[in-house]
């Protein structure tokens, strides 16, 4: 059976610098982020306010989607958080506080 899997968007700051990732353990990575040791980028421009989610049943769907969105220009990404997350607000509460 494959293993589910999750895109997700990180922001410093509303409308700030994005990066865009693919993980099986969505709550285990963001953490990561935040404690500065998932990525080197995400350390040095402090991208870690989780601002968009989507999951996927099968993690290779999931990096299919990351990449096709990776490709995107910024302004479409700033639609799909904004579709999605108008208020820009750290998702990551939600995801750990329930």
């Amino acid at each position: 059976m494959p293993r589910s899997g999750f895109v997700y968007i990180l922001a410093s700051k509303p409308n700030g610098t994005l990066y865009v990732g693919v993980t099986s353990d969505l709550g285990r990575r963001v953490a990561e982020h935040r404690a500065g040791v998932a990525s080197a980028f995400t350390a040095e421009y402090g991208v870690t306010r989780l601002v968009y989610t989507e999951s996927h049943s099968d993690i290779r769907d999931a990096i299919r989607r990351e990449t096709q969105i990776k490709k995107w220009r910024r302004a479409w990404k700033l639609r799909l958080i904004e579709e999605n997350n108008p208020r820009w607000l750290d998702l990551y509460e939600t995801l750990v506080h329930g």
